[in-house]
């Protein structure tokens, strides 16, 4: 448990911090699912569109701290191939 002034802040902080990413990772996870859903079903417009909503909150989440850059640009990457896959 924190005794000093300067931890009970920091542990203030610390669960704002986490409430906040929490959200921005479940947002990218959900913009992920709904361009998954769009490839499963086939359609390659619907899969278009989402991965355009997606691409953004993806990024959001790197610049933010909540996923790596290298991560979050291979999966845009990913993506991106397996919807072009789909006009194939």
């Amino acid at each position: 448990m924190a005794n000093t002034p300067s931890a009970k802040k920091a542990a203030r902080k610390i669960a704002r911090r986490t409430a906040t990413n929490k959200n921005r990772r479940s947002r990218v996870r959900t913009f992920l699912r709904k361009v998954e859903e769009a490839i499963a079903s086939g359609d390659q417009g619907a899969a278009n569109e989402a991965l355009k909503a997606a691409q953004p909150e993806i990024m959001r989440a790197a610049s933010k701290g909540v996923m790596h850059a290298n991560n979050a640009s291979r999966k845009v990457s990913r993506l991106n191939a397996r919807v072009k896959a789909l006009s194939a």
